[in-house]
């Protein structure tokens, strides 16, 4: 315990030296790795073991340790410190082989590289198809965009399509219904899918998937009523099932139009074929009348016979006012158009009027605004006027009143849709309305014919409306009737206007002025043509518009929509509710709601007949767009006031 370990090598400095080197490198060694192990634990803090690394360590360092021992035996005998440090290093090694058994089938199964390099490949392979799936699902969202897009423009071209598109499968059930079809039909959506579609076109057979590609059908409205419609079916199949997508277009306008084209082409013909037979006609009556009166002259001295002759000379001129009125109706009537003053006009007619009807016809006339110029014959408008008085007093027995009327008006080209025959363009008006017996719409049809009358034999030739007809069409315009049983008759005359220039000028500045608004406004007009023209002028003030056809429509309409400002609704309408009752029963949902009625006739006239209040504000038709602005603001005051 006392010696140096160096005495054992007998102070040989080869083999002290050889000792001191070696432990010196094997301790340094030693040293070098635990200290190159606490840089990997304490980096790689991930490491499974961690604490087997540290254990490693400490017993690495315990055998360098020894071995700076072992040097330092050589010259100082500290065997005792150095058997400590090597009982220590023991403890250390067999603890960590210890510990380091029972990890074995752990570390073992630690992926080697050769596994790593397979996992990865895997790795690679697996990223390889998820970005080909990653791809594959780009693609298929494209396409389902693609296919989103595709059927939103397909369901806006259905849904805002003019025409009704339906779709229906082989047992006839309706598996889509566009809004136009519900405008249409009368019907929602909701009340028709599912059902069979021969609900709407009854006549369609037993099964509505036997119909023609193409063809003419009657259809069914929720309320009962038919309609003209073409109906275009087409067949497509399904999830392999036959179905069938049909195109319904409603014909009511176009036959509307065909009628009134057909009723024109015969008028035309009636009047050839009426000038043709008056032109020899006169030549009859000429030579009648020559003989008839030199017969009468020669018969001086004869007053019995010469009676006869007078009597043959009146009736032969009689026969000469029907050719007259024949040639006038045929358009082969000499003319002689100047400008004239229709404001004068009337007024002239004024005065021999009240000298000429009856004391019991009150006789009134109304003028526009401005100058009012026509371009017709003065001798033909005069006797047209007279024309047309007479026939109102003889529709009036009891009495009434005669209105005369004249102004500046426009006809568009939704009014030549109804009447083809007719021009668009400005022209001067010339109204004769009444409010006598009126007219049923098969006679108003059939008025303007030759011969027609419904008076008694000998009390009217039916050359009357005629004549009138040929005069407004020979002079380059136009005559309509708007009549109705118990409510009187107007016959509008329009003739060419003399001041067309001017007169825009003067109807520009009158619209550029007219009141405008902001409110919803109910429209309700039976006749899809007025009902469009009044739609667009309406919009055109500013207003917003909702339409319905009649007043149950009009009804729903305001319990469904709260936004409603005012209702404008025309008084006579078909279908069982007047304007006046719908105004009752819509104040009655909206106690407050301003109205406005329209009509053909004068309040006066519907006061007169129970159709009207005298404080009802009426438009009567025909308006131009000023008086409508106009008439929109008084309804909306008067309803503030009587709140």
């Amino acid at each position: 315990m006392l010696s140096p370990h160096g005495i054992c090598l007998l102070w040989e400095p080869e083999l002290i030296w050889l000792h001191v080197a070696a432990d010196a490198c094997i301790a340094a060694a030693y040293f070098s790795i635990p200290i190159a192990l606490a840089i990997l634990v304490t980096k790689r803090r991930d490491l499974k073991f961690g604490w087997i690394y540290w254990g490693f360590a400490i017993f690495i360092m315990a055998c360098g340790l020894t071995h700076v021992l072992s040097i330092y035996t050589l010259w100082v005998p500290i065997y005792g410190i150095e058997g400590i440090v090597k009982a220590a290093t023991a403890v250390a090694s067999v603890v960590t082989a210890g510990a380091l058994w029972p990890l074995l089938p752990k570390i073992l199964a630690i992926p080697s590289p050769f596994e790593l390099r397979q996992v990865q490949a895997a790795l690679e392979e697996e990223e390889i198809k998820s970005r080909d799936a990653a791809l594959l699902l780009q693609q298929i969202s494209d396409a389902q965009r693609a296919m989103r897009e595709s059927m939103t423009r397909l369901t806006a071209i259905v849904e805002t399509a003019v025409d009704g598109v339906i779709l229906f499968d082989a047992q006839d059930r309706l598996l889509l219904f566009n809004p136009a079809c519900e405008r249409l039909f009368g019907y929602s959506a909701d009340e028709v899918m599912g059902r069979n579609v021969r609900m709407l076109m009854p006549e369609a057979g037993s099964q509505a998937s036997h119909f023609a590609t193409a063809g003419e059908a009657i259809g069914l409205r929720k309320d009962g009523s038919t309609f003209p419609m073409d109906v275009s079916v087409g067949q497509a199949r399904q999830d392999g099932e036959l179905i069938f997508v049909g195109i319904v277009h409603d014909l009511t306008a176009r036959k509307l139009t065909e009628q009134q084209l057909q009723q024109a082409q015969k008028m035309e013909t009636v009047g050839q074929l009426s000038g043709g037979i008056a032109h020899d006609f006169n030549n009859l009556l000429t030579v009648i009348i020559g003989n008839a009166e030199h017969l009468s002259e020669q018969l001086k001295a004869r007053p019995d016979l010469r009676r006869f002759a007078d009597d043959i000379c009146q009736s032969g001129e009689r026969g000469a006012e029907l050719t007259q009125r024949l040639l006038a109706f045929s358009r082969r009537q000499l003319l002689q158009p100047q400008t004239v003053d229709c404001r004068g006009l009337l007024e002239s007619m004024f005065k021999l009027l009240k000298r000429t009807l009856r004391e019991d016809i009150e006789i009134k006339t109304i003028s526009g605004p401005g100058t009012i110029l026509a371009f017709a014959d003065r001798a033909q408008l005069e006797s047209a006027v007279l024309n047309l008085a007479l026939n109102a007093q003889d529709a009036m027995p009891a009495g009434g009143h005669l209105t005369l009327a004249t102004e500046l008006t426009m006809l568009d080209e939704e009014y030549r849709a109804v009447h083809p025959e007719v021009a668009s363009g400005a022209y001067t008006l010339i109204a004769i309305a009444d409010d006598g017996a009126g007219m049923t719409p098969d006679v108003a049809q059939r008025a303007f014919e030759p011969f027609f009358t419904t008076k008694e034999v000998g009390k009217g030739s039916g050359l009357g409306l005629s004549m009138v007809y040929g005069f407004a069409k020979q002079s380059g315009g136009h005559v309509s009737i708007y009549s109705e049983k118990g409510l009187g008759t107007t016959v509008r005359i329009y003739l060419p206007r003399a001041d067309k220039g001017q007169w825009q000028a003067d109807l520009s500045d009158g619209e550029d002025a007219a009141p405008r608004g902001y409110e919803t406004i109910l429209i309700v007009e039976d006749d899809p043509f007025v009902r469009s023209s009044t739609i667009r002028r309406v919009e055109a003030l500013g207003y917003r518009v909702v339409a319905a056809v009649n007043g149950k429509d009009a009804l729903q309409q305001l319990r469904t929509d709260p936004g409603i400002d005012m209702l404008f609704t025309d008084i006579v309408m078909p279908g069982g509710m007047s304007g006046w009752e719908l105004a009752e029963q819509a104040r009655r949902i909206r106690p407050s709601l301003p109205v406005l009625f329209t009509s053909g006739y004068a309040l006066e006239t519907l006061v007169e007949h129970g159709r009207a209040h005298a404080q009802a504000i009426v438009l009567t038709k025909p308006y131009r767009k000023a008086e409508l602005a106009q008439r929109l603001r008084d309804a909306f005051a008067a309803a503030t006031v009587a709140s």
